[in-house]
């Protein structure tokens, strides 16, 4: 460029403003950052700018109000929202103000360079030109209690404290984990996950807390441990029911002494890292049937989290579907216009046993196989899992459970019992059937 351009950087949060302050400049624009709307507000009236861009929750005045504001000034010049809560409700609003886009954090900086670029390259953006950015991984809710949760986990995301996240599979645990470090201001400092489900017991300690050369037969290095590499950030214990129960006790004493003992290690080495632990079992019976020790569920359960499955949030369905439309268009090549009005009708009636993950799932082989402008019902079920209502091929009988288990056995027959092109057809994830199959078993053993 020629002459350098000038942005107005509106973020009440200091860190996040002088980070993207410095990336800005960085890419070689003249920036003038502000902590609150009035102030911005001030701002804009004084100098020339060629874009604002704009947090949403601020104090004094929120993002909408400031946008309004500014496009009462000057209608031509592009605003940009940006926010932690990935609403609709928000996005439309912002759409309605006359904003250019609406970003949700953590957004990726290429994310952000391709639409300043896009908005200053112009000089202005008209109300419609809209730029749908391929922001990876947005919590998108409208959901009163996941918007609560998500209040919640801002409000604790600057403490230390073992955040105990629990739900279905599919509902985004690990999305919400991750929404907790970024928003403690640990976007630059590790976020490391482990699936304890994974691996053997033997071979989850080493994983854990490291060990040291010679220690057993092939360890032939000193290896650090997942608490030693999260040093300074998060560790996500994923699927922390699954833990071998002797583990579990070693586990409890890093959290009480904040230090690791490597396996064939001479002196606990200390640690500083934040735990969030997930599970998709209901703990509380796990802890009643000696699975899980009290101490330590006690121990991570200081903030307690309960993810909402998808059924009782059926207002973001819709909404989720298409943000996975707009994704897999831009990851494939492909120009799927949305639903038809069957198609969305079909999905909001669905249950989603495999909750978000499902529908993602669903949506990535409709936008693949789509024969039309737009995804209709034929699209997005095939002749696997027919939606409610067709009930000629799939009786509605029995309870929810029993229908979910029927559909799975089902795709299990098709299939030859393979999991992988089973869970394929179910547009679930092999974890997810995994754990089914797994709960299936249990409740056979029970009786």
């Amino acid at each position: 460029m020629s002459q350098k351009k000038n942005i107005l950087l509106v973020e009440d949060i200091q860190e996040e403003r002088i980070a993207l302050h410095e990336t800005l400049q960085e890419w070689g624009f003249d920036v003038t950052a502000v902590g609150d709307g009035p102030s911005g507000l001030a701002r804009f009236k004084a100098d020339e700018y060629h874009l604002v861009i704009s947090d949403l929750k601020m104090p004094h005045m929120d993002g909408i109000e400031f946008l309004s504001k500014i496009k009462e000034e000057k209608e031509e010049v592009p605003v940009v929202l940006i926010s932690g809560y990935g609403t609709v409700e928000y996005a439309v609003e912002a759409m309605k103000q006359g904003a250019m886009d609406f970003l949700v954090k953590p957004f990726s900086p290429r994310v952000m360079e391709g639409l300043v670029k896009k908005a200053i390259g112009n000089g202005t953006c008209s109300k419609n030109d809209k730029y749908f950015a391929s922001v990876e991984n947005p919590i998108i809710t409208n959901n009163g209690r996941l918007l609560q949760l998500l209040d919640l986990a801002r409000t604790v995301a600057g403490s230390k404290a073992p955040v105990f996240i629990q739900g279905e599979s599919g509902t985004g645990k690990e999305l919400f984990a991750r929404f907790i470090h970024n928003q403690g201001g640990g976007r630059e400092r590790p976020f490391v996950a482990l699936n304890c489900a994974a691996l053997p017991s033997g071979l989850l300690e080493s994983e854990l807390f490291g060990h040291e050369k010679g220690a057993f037969t092939g360890a032939v290095s000193r290896k650090l441990g997942k608490f030693e590499l999260a040093e300074g950030g998060t560790i996500l214990l994923d699927e922390i029911s699954e833990m071998d129960i002797n583990l579990q006790a070693k586990l409890l004493r890093v959290l009480q002494e904040s230090e690791v003992d490597r396996v064939g290690g001479r002196a606990p080495i200390p640690i500083d890292v934040r735990v969030i632990a997930t599970t998709n079992r209901d703990i509380d019976t796990t802890v009643k049937a000696g699975k899980f020790r009290p101490d330590l569920y006690y121990r991570l359960n200081v903030i307690p989290i309960k993810l909402p499955p998808l059924r009782e949030r059926r207002e973001d369905i819709l909404p989720l579907a298409e943000y996975f439309v707009r994704k897999y268009n831009q990851i494939d090549n492909r120009n799927a216009q949305g639903f038809t009005e069957d198609g969305a009708q079909a999905l909001v009636q669905m249950d989603w046993p495999g909750n978000v993950r499902e529908l993602e799932n669903v949506t990535e082989r409709a936008v693949l196989l789509c024969r039309g402008v737009r995804i209709g019902r034929e699209d997005l079920f095939l002749d696997v899992a027919p939606p409610p209502g067709d009930q000629s091929s799939f009786p509605m009988t029995g309870s929810l459970k029993e229908m979910e288990k029927t559909m799975i056995f089902r795709a299990l027959d098709q299939t030859d019992g393979n999991r992988t092109h089973a869970a394929n057809l179910l547009g679930i994830s092999v974890r997810t059937l995994r754990n089914k199959l797994h709960e299936y078993r249990e409740r056979m053993d029970a009786i």
